[in-house]
């Protein structure tokens, strides 16, 4: 799924560069405030019931036309995720990703400035990741597609590095060039890893919001 999601990611964007080379594609900044959470079932198929955790992104993106008034609009951000224990909010999952969201716009004229209305998938990679006690320690978390019973039962945490799943936005950029929008993401991919042996439930998953200004050159 990770090869097949990169290649439908360069594919769209390719496809769009050669459709519209001629017209202009302008870059943009946005950063932001992030809403996040990790839901799912546990190893019994019970829900899971954290808290949201409040982080960040920051990063850069490209507006290609395709159409009157649609783009494709891929991108490159630094985001942290994770949740609370819905016990003890000093109980955190820090995490910490490389995100690259490939976003169909719709960017028609409204009043003055234009309507941002935004759907399509991502992918992530996980740079980094911390699990915050009660103490206020941090123990680090390791990345792994697959683990043993004994490495999952250990005092180490694991999870999977990579992620995938869909955005979508909707915010109005000014004449100044300057937006503010509202974020959505639902992640598609389990971030735990595959228990060796194991059959069991457990579906955890990235999901949150957030809200952005941007800039647009």
């Amino acid at each position: 799924m990770k090869t097949k999601a990169i290649l439908f990611a360069l594919a769209t964007t390719a496809l769009a560069v050669g459709t519209k080379a001629q017209d202009k594609t302008t870059f943009g900044l946005r950063a932001g405030v992030n809403f996040q959470n990790i839901n799912g079932e546990n190893a019994g198929g019970a829900d899971l019931d954290n808290k949201i955790k409040t982080g960040f992104h920051v990063g850069v993106n490209a507006e290609i036309p395709v159409a009157t008034d649609f783009y494709v609009q891929p991108g490159v951000l630094f985001s942290t995720k994770g949740a609370k224990s819905d016990v003890d909010d000093d109980v955190k999952v820090k995490l910490s990703y490389v995100e690259v969201p490939i976003n169909f716009l719709y960017k028609p004229a409204l009043g003055a400035g234009k309507l941002l209305l935004g759907i399509g998938p991502y992918v992530a990679f996980a740079v980094g990741g911390k699990i915050s006690d009660t103490n206020g320690d941090d123990t680090d978390i390791e990345f792994e597609k697959e683990v043993t019973s004994a490495q999952w039962n250990s005092a180490t945490p694991y999870l999977k590095r990579f992620d995938a799943g869909g955005n979508f936005l909707v915010g109005y950029e000014f004449t100044s060039k300057f937006s503010a929008q509202l974020n959505a993401q639902l992640g598609m991919v389990k971030i735990n890893p595959k228990v060796t042996g194991v059959s069991d439930d457990t579906k955890w998953k990235n999901t949150g919001f957030g809200i952005s200004l941007g800039y647009r050159f």
